[in-house]
């Protein structure tokens, strides 16, 4: 798990009246909208006696938390301290950690780290979002899959044939072979293109669509160590763009929102088709990912055998490598240990300005002096 990056926290439609308390990257946060309608995400402890604030109220703009009443704004500094007294003087240290909050695609973002806001890396782009010849459709789930295991399944061309029945002969086919990609690696993360063959127009299920020999144009790459998107150009004509947030709960839990944007069947009645299309592919990939073991990826390649349809993976792992050189991967059993006996949180930008603060941040894995690379994969290993 990694700091210094957006994560979906919530749906915008989901965030009302009612604060939310949410867990991202092992911690606990409380979202709220002010009394101007504006998100907010903060820690959700509160420095007093540790009450959850996202089980309180929102008062006069305000987070207030259930056990004592102290209220928080959305900057994360305590404006109210109901035991002493209206001119009572509330000390510096009354504030729990803020952080930076994004609305699009129908998501509230919150980015979880101390980056300044002109070194965050960006929550990607939906350039289809606002054109009127595409529609989208979101859907959210939440399984027990380690957010890695999830994102390089959607970076793995070979598991199509055998996980989703629509997508291939599931290498029956004596000629069968993953075939060729082009790979293209990018500032934030890297991408494949490959033609895969499909049986399902022969089914019927996208006969309207069927390219000749059944062949699908198929893009598939990540921002981040938590944002993918996907291109099926069924067709020269007839395309669906897929986007996917992810975050993850804890190593072994993941919650992710995809968004299909089509250029086809525009009428809103084919919604419903749509997403039940992805809702019965996210399943399947979801009975597998949860078998898998170990539930965290090996941190070498010692205990997997990897071919050459592996290198999109190979090539996310590399980007992995390259973050936590940076100090942003976080020390999971550290900070197991440190939430037995202490309240943690992300550090949040203020902490780059101010000092003073009562909850403990996440510590974090130290940047290697050598940062070890994944083997290259070969068919001979």
């Amino acid at each position: 798990m990694f700091i210094n990056f957006w994560y979906p926290a919530i749906e915008s439609s989901d965030l009302g009246d009612e604060p939310r308390q949410v867990t991202m990257l092992g911690c606990d946060f409380v979202l709220f909208r002010d009394t101007d309608g504006q998100a907010h995400c903060l820690a959700n402890t509160c420095v007093h006696r540790g009450g959850s604030l996202g089980h309180g109220q929102v008062k006069d703009g305000c987070i207030q938390c259930p056990y004592h009443g102290w209220q928080y704004d959305g900057d994360g500094h305590c404006r109210r301290i109901p035991s002493i007294g209206c001119d009572g003087k509330i000390p510096p240290r009354a504030k729990v950690d803020s952080y930076p909050v994004e609305e699009r695609y129908g998501l509230v973002f919150a980015f979880l780290g101390d980056l300044p806001e002109e070194e965050r890396p960006p929550i990607q782009t939906i350039t289809e979002w606002d054109q009127d010849d595409w529609r989208s459709t979101m859907v959210g789930w939440e399984f027990n899959a380690n957010m890695q295991r999830a994102v390089e399944n959607s970076l793995d061309p070979a598991h199509n044939e055998f996980v989703h029945p629509t997508h291939g002969f599931q290498g029956e086919r004596e000629n069968y072979r993953v075939p060729d990609m082009e790979i293209v690696e990018e500032e934030l993360g890297a991408y494949f293109r490959i033609m895969m063959y499909s049986p399902a127009g022969e089914k019927g299920t996208l006969k309207e669509f069927k390219r000749e020999e059944g062949s699908i144009e198929a893009y598939s790459g990540h921002r981040g160590p938590n944002q993918l998107w996907n291109r099926l150009h069924l067709t020269n004509e007839y395309w669906l763009h897929q986007y996917q947030f992810s975050v993850p709960v804890d190593t072994e839990r993941t919650r992710f929102w995809h968004i299909n944007m089509r250029n086809s069947w525009l009428a809103p009645d084919a919604d419903g088709r749509m997403d039940k299309r992805n809702r019965a592919t996210v399943d399947q990939d979801q009975v597998v990912l949860t078998q898998l073991r170990p539930v965290v990826p090996p941190s070498g390649t010692a205990q997997e055998l990897l071919m050459p349809s592996d290198e999109p993976v190979l090539n996310y792992r590399r980007y992995l490598a390259g973050w936590e050189t940076k100090g942003w991967r976080i020390d999971v059993e550290r900070m197991r240990e440190m939430q037995k006996t202490a309240a943690v949180t992300i550090p949040s930008p203020d902490r780059r300005e101010t000092g003073n603060w009562v909850l403990n941040t996440v510590p974090l894995v130290p940047p290697p002096e050598r940062p070890a690379e994944p083997t290259p994969a070969s068919s001979t290993q």
